[in-house]
Protein backbone atom coordinates (compact mmCIF):
# COMPACT_ATOMS: atom_id res chain seq x y z
CA UNK A 1 0.00 0.00 0.00
CA UNK A 2 1.33 3.41 -0.93
CA UNK A 3 2.24 5.78 1.94
CA UNK A 4 -0.42 8.40 1.03
CA UNK A 5 -3.20 5.82 1.07
CA UNK A 6 -1.93 4.37 4.35
CA UNK A 7 -1.99 7.84 5.96
CA UNK A 8 -5.50 8.49 4.62
CA UNK A 9 -6.80 5.16 5.93
CA UNK A 10 -5.33 5.73 9.39
CA UNK A 11 -6.57 9.32 9.54
CA UNK A 12 -10.07 8.26 8.44
CA UNK A 13 -10.21 5.76 11.30
CA UNK A 14 -9.27 8.40 13.90
CA UNK A 15 -11.45 11.17 12.44
CA UNK A 16 -14.47 8.95 13.07
CA UNK A 17 -13.61 8.46 16.77
CA UNK A 18 -15.24 11.30 18.69
CA UNK A 19 -13.19 10.66 21.84
CA UNK A 20 -9.92 11.66 20.18
CA UNK A 21 -8.74 15.25 19.79
CA UNK A 22 -6.83 15.84 16.55
CA UNK A 23 -4.37 18.64 15.88
CA UNK A 24 -3.18 18.98 12.29
CA UNK A 25 0.16 20.54 11.40
CA UNK A 26 0.01 21.88 7.85
CA UNK A 27 2.80 22.28 5.34
CA UNK A 28 2.45 26.09 5.46
CA UNK A 29 3.33 26.03 9.18
CA UNK A 30 -0.18 26.62 10.51
CA UNK A 31 -1.86 24.42 13.11
CA UNK A 32 -5.52 23.40 13.02
CA UNK A 33 -7.30 21.87 15.99
CA UNK A 34 -10.29 19.86 14.83
CA UNK A 35 -13.48 19.91 16.84
CA UNK A 36 -15.58 16.80 17.43
CA UNK A 37 -17.86 17.57 14.47
CA UNK A 38 -15.53 16.50 11.66
CA UNK A 39 -15.46 14.03 8.82
CA UNK A 40 -13.35 12.90 5.92
CA UNK A 41 -14.99 13.69 2.58
CA UNK A 42 -13.03 12.50 -0.41
CA UNK A 43 -9.50 13.86 -0.02
CA UNK A 44 -10.42 16.61 2.49
CA UNK A 45 -11.17 16.85 6.18
CA UNK A 46 -14.30 18.91 6.70
CA UNK A 47 -14.87 20.53 10.10
CA UNK A 48 -16.96 23.29 11.64
CA UNK A 49 -14.93 25.81 13.68
CA UNK A 50 -18.22 27.49 14.61
CA UNK A 51 -21.85 26.76 13.78
CA UNK A 52 -21.98 29.08 10.78
CA UNK A 53 -18.71 28.22 9.03
CA UNK A 54 -17.45 25.14 7.26
CA UNK A 55 -13.69 24.68 6.80
CA UNK A 56 -11.82 22.15 4.71
CA UNK A 57 -8.25 20.91 4.84
CA UNK A 58 -6.94 18.95 1.84
CA UNK A 59 -5.02 15.85 2.89
CA UNK A 60 -2.13 16.96 0.69
CA UNK A 61 -1.61 20.01 2.96
CA UNK A 62 -1.14 17.93 6.15
CA UNK A 63 2.43 17.29 7.23
CA UNK A 64 1.64 15.74 10.63
CA UNK A 65 -1.34 14.87 12.83
CA UNK A 66 -1.19 14.71 16.63
CA UNK A 67 -3.82 12.57 18.36
CA UNK A 68 -4.88 13.03 21.98
CA UNK A 69 -7.30 10.94 23.99
CA UNK A 70 -9.90 13.26 25.48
Amino acid sequence: MEQGNKFRDQLERYVNYRGIDIVLHLKDGSVVELDKNRRLVGEEIVYFPDKMNVSKVPLTMISKADLFVA
